[in-house]
């Protein structure tokens, strides 16, 4: 054994304790920190011939590293739909690491046991019934990837064509039907060899409204004189969190042939409290459903849920044959469920903060988001200078300057909030509107910090604005 490495093995509590100091502090300033690093990497250097060991590593990446790395885990990191990590999920996510379990299978550790239970939680927090099947995955785009991919396999189930023996190129083209898909459902069609243009556009309701118009896909589904098809639901868009009425699209099956795929990667959340759980009405009529849980669960990257009924198809897709690995009978290991192979046990920080917070403290993390989005909203639509560019319906804010939103302004204005390091927000299109996006889904954001970034996004606007003044 190297000695470097047998010296690091022998001095292991001493390592674990130096970089546990070392996350504390930087955990315990994570609300002061700079919400965004604008000023660029520092420069590279050689890959070393000799080690220098890990706390040699540690403190090369304490000085050259981690002041660089932004508060994305922070209360006023407002971009994308960003969670934090509860402090239970860290605690998780460290023994992950630790005990550095392969859930490809069950044959020599009860992690694929711990991961079954996880899932089975997660069914209950999203009101689910045991006829679903899950696993972890990185991410919405991989979740949504695995669940058009069996949605591809039932399409040929309905045609007579086992496309993962014969190839997508059997099933002739293919349709998908949606109102406001997320960029993910079109990524996963180009990878599952469906194709990018297969997406079809349907009607919105009216109104600014991002839910699509019910009877304008069934007009659709008509069309397609019986062809099955796959249709996407949202339950929660990204730029104003509008919901698809599910309920009234799973009735529709009553006439038309389809496959309901439900993309509800944060709004799926609402089902935690009785406020809101109405927009997610109908999800358990879903054949496939899509969760992140580094979103509003707070679970550190990266980790993701799928669901589906129909495992017999999901195991057609994702089998991996050879005898070393075992045949998918019985209880599938996840292997036969998913891309992967080998597989980080990410439903252990989830079991961690499900454990420890329960479906209440969860929820409360819910509601106290969706409250300080909605006061946020308020404020910015009596700012000057400022508009809202949808309402607040749960706990994204859509936002733009009142004069003049081109490109180039709503650049400006949310480099000014990013430079200010107090806060970061990040761009869109609504409507032919450049517009920002605040979306709350941190379980550290408290109405202080609201406020802040209230006055951070203000000043901010008011500087773009003074700027533009010939």
């Amino acid at each position: 054994m190297d000695s470097v490495l047998a010296d690091d093995l022998s001095r292991l509590p001493e390592l674990l304790q130096a970089a546990r100091d070392f996350a504390a502090e930087e955990v315990a300033g994570l609300a002061e920190r700079s919400v965004a690093r604008l000023d660029g990497p520092p420069g590279t250097v050689p890959l070393p011939v000799e080690g220098v060991g890990a706390e040699g590593a540690l403190a090369e990446f304490a000085e050259r590293w981690a002041g660089g790395f932004s508060g994305s885990a922070g209360p006023r990191y407002l971009g994308f739909v960003t969670g934090g990590a509860t402090p239970a999920a860290v605690a998780g996510d460290w023994l992950t690491s630790a005990y550095d379990q392969n859930v490809s299978g069950d044959q020599d550790s009860s992690a694929s046991a711990l991961e079954r239970q996880t899932l089975g939680w997660l069914r209950e927090l999203f009101g689910l019934g045991g006829e679903y099947g899950g696993a972890f995955v990185t991410g919405a785009t991989v979740s949504n990837t695995v669940g058009l991919a069996v949605a591809r396999e039932w399409l040929g189930e309905r045609l007579g064509v086992d496309v993962s023996q014969e190839g997508v190129a059997a099933l002739g083209p293919v349709d998908v039907l949606s109102g406001s898909p997320h960029s993910s459902i079109a990524k996963a069609l180009s990878v599952l060899g469906v194709g990018r243009d297969r997406l079809r556009a349907v009607p919105l309701l009216s109104g600014g409204r991002e839910a699509v118009d019910v009877e304008a896909l069934a007009a659709a589904l008509e069309a397609l004189d019986g062809r099955p098809a796959i249709v996407v639901a949202n339950a929660g868009t990204v730029n104003s969190v509008d919901f698809d009425d599910l309920r009234a699209i799973a009735a529709l099956k009553e006439r038309h042939d389809f496959w309901l795929h439900v993309d509800a990667a944060f709004g799926g959340f609402a089902a935690l409290s009785p406020s809101y759980a109405h927009l997610v009405d109908g999800l358990d009529t879903a054949d496939s459903i899509c969760v992140d849980l580094h979103k509003w669960l707070n679970v550190p990257y990266d980790a993701a849920v799928q669901f589906t009924r129909r495992r017999d198809l999901q195991v057609r897709v994702f089998r991996n044959d050879s005898p070393y690995l075992g045949l998918p009978t019985g209880e599938p290991d996840f292997l036969h469920l998913t891309p992967e192979n080998s597989r980080r046990l990410r439903a252990l920080p989830a079991w961690f903060s499900l454990m420890a917070y329960g479906r209440a403290g969860h929820r409360e993390i819910v509601e106290r988001n969706v409250t300080l989005a909605r006061a946020l909203g308020e404020r910015l639509a009596q700012a000057p200078g400022l508009t809202l560019v949808a309402p607040v319906r749960l706990n994204v804010v859509c936002f733009t300057l009142a004069e003049r939103p081109t490109r180039e302004r709503v650049q400006a204005l949310a480099r000014a909030i990013a430079v200010s390091g107090e806060a970061f927000v990040t761009p869109t299109v609504l409507g032919g509107t450049h517009a920002l996006r605040a979306a709350f889904s941190n379980w550290r954001t408290t109405t202080a910090d609201t406020e802040r970034v209230l006055e951070t996004v203000v000043t901010a606007a008011e500087a773009v604005t003074t700027a533009a003044r010939p």
